[in-house]
Order: structure tokens, then sequence, then C-alpha cells
């Protein structure tokens, strides 16, 4: 079964698929979560209530849409271009993360949240819907 979680930040509503990781399993059972939005360039970041250990495939070179948790901040990490410290166009975290799951659609509405705004992750079941404001369509 296809983990999906929705995610309000700000204006912007997105969907996501999580792997099937012990991290995205950590993190879909702690669901929901709520937290406020830290930006990092490209970046969307906030502390959550899962402690979890970095993994042996931990990365610090991801791809635009993907979900990482950052063990030292205990972190979920939204990235959607690039950082203060990457190397061209795509995204690098400030050390590895674990990536968990994957933005569904343009990652790039996530530009659109500012910093400190109230982030939501919860599970999504049934019918879901995204939009890039704060007003369903």
């Amino acid at each position: 079964m296809e983990r999906r979680i929705r995610i309000s930040a700000g204006p912007v509503t997105a969907l996501a698929t999580l792997n099937s990781s012990e991290t995205a399993a950590r993190i879909w059972e702690t669901l929901p979560i709520t937290g406020r939005a830290n930006t990092w360039g490209d970046e969307i970041y906030f502390s959550i209530p899962v402690g979890l250990e970095e993994a042996a495939d931990a990365v610090e070179d991801v791809e635009v849409g993907d979900l990482g948790y950052w063990a030292p901040g205990t972190a979920l990490c939204i990235f959607f271009g690039p950082t203060p410290v990457s190397i061209g166009p795509k995204p690098r975290a400030a050390s590895p993360v674990n990536v968990f799951g994957r933005i569904v659609g343009d990652a790039a509405v996530f530009s659109d949240v500012p910093d400190g705004a109230a982030v939501t992750v919860e599970q999504a079941t049934g019918r879901v819907e995204m939009s890039q404001s704060a007003a369903q369509t």
C-alpha cells in the first residue's frame, strides 16, 4: 500500500509519497506533525518529534522534490531548489539526510512559503486535492 501524506505550509498544500525506508515508517507513525517553517535557500525545514540516526544510505546531494530527515536537527526537510551549499541548480543538504519521500507534482510551489509559516504534515487518505493557495480549487 502506497503511503501518501499531505503537507500544508502557509499558502501551499501538496501531496507526497513515502518510500519503504525505516525513516518513512517512523515518520508515518508519528503523523500528524505540526511546526514552523525555516527557510534555507530553496529548502524548508522544521524540527519534528522523531529521533532517528543517520541512515547508512543518507546523502547530501538530493533531487528537487525530495523529502529528507536531518538527524542532527531532528528535522523534516522539503527540497525544492538550490540551497546555500548547492553546487549548481540541484538541492544539497547541509549534511547527509535520510531521503524518505517525494513531493507529487511541482515542488517549486514551496517557494511561496514564508519563513515562520505554520506547517502541518498528515496522512492523506481518500480523495485528496493539491493547491498553491489556502483556498482549495
